[in-house]
């Protein structure tokens, strides 16, 4: 393989290289989030304060403006740029695999990215709206709702990241199986633990503690581990002809 024709110099010259691209695609990438943070903010405000018309955030401190701006641009930048980031990852290793593991590992960095957008996109416009509902509205007969930026930003930003992690569950056991690190009748034999752990993961992720909310997160996860079965029996019937 290539990998054993490199010098320890041209390895750490590659990680060199490899981290100059990702570096720089991360600072464009943060820089065109700081531009349209005005946008991006806006986006992220919607689906919480749409639900109670008229309501705007706060800042309390004098640089939590400043501070939930930058946070803000830093992540969407990374986001932005992700698959370059991965792409560059990949780079990096793929000289040290065969030909059949670079096919793969190409064929999961879209998946991947697919995944987290999946994920991010139904926190957004599934889970958003009826866990901010609640928040907003419980308990406003006795105290009016004033809801801090950060705070806001902090909840949105951890919840999106989550959501687009957990969404990567079926790739992860399709890889883990492929690689024959996981058994599918392991899995299977899991599965009435998984559906707790599944509504275990809603508690902990969603900020609300009703019922409603954490089936919204819980559900899905039931489901991604059923398709990461499916997926894993492929995973493992190629290791088997490979062998």
């Amino acid at each position: 393989m290539a990998s054993t024709q490199m010098t320890l110099r041209e390895h750490l010259e590659e990680l060199r290289k490899r981290l100059a691209y990702t570096v720089g695609a991360v600072a464009v990438g943060v820089a065109v989030a700081f531009i349209l943070r005005e946008q991006i903010i806006e986006v992220l405000l919607a689906p919480g304060f749409d639900q109670v018309p008229g309501s705007r955030p706060i800042f309390t401190e004098v640089t939590e403006m400043i501070a939930v701006t930058m946070k803000v641009s830093v992540m969407a930048g990374v986001v932005l740029v992700l698959p370059v980031v991965l792409y560059q990852l990949v780079m990096f290793v793929a000289p040290g695999l065969t030909r059949k593991e670079k096919v793969y590992l190409f064929i999961f960095l879209p998946g991947t990215v697919v995944a987290f957008g999946a994920g991010v996109a139904f926190g957004y416009y599934v889970l958003f709206p009826p866990a901010f509902k609640f928040l907003f509205t419980f308990g406003t007969s006795n105290a009016d709702a004033t809801i801090r930026i950060g705070s806001y930003m902090n909840v949105v930003t951890s919840l999106l990241f989550w959501m687009g992690i957990i969404f990567q569950l079926p790739l992860v056991m399709f890889f883990l199986s492929r690689l024959g690190v996981v058994r599918v009748r392991w899995l299977v034999r899991f599965r009435r633990y998984s559906v707790i752990l599944a509504f275990v993961a809603g508690a902990i992720i969603t900020p609300t503690f009703d019922p409603v909310n954490q089936t919204l997160v819980a559900v899905p996860v039931i489901v991604l581990y059923e398709i990461g079965i499916l997926l894993a029996r492929i995973g493992e019937r190629l290791r088997g002809r490979d062998r």
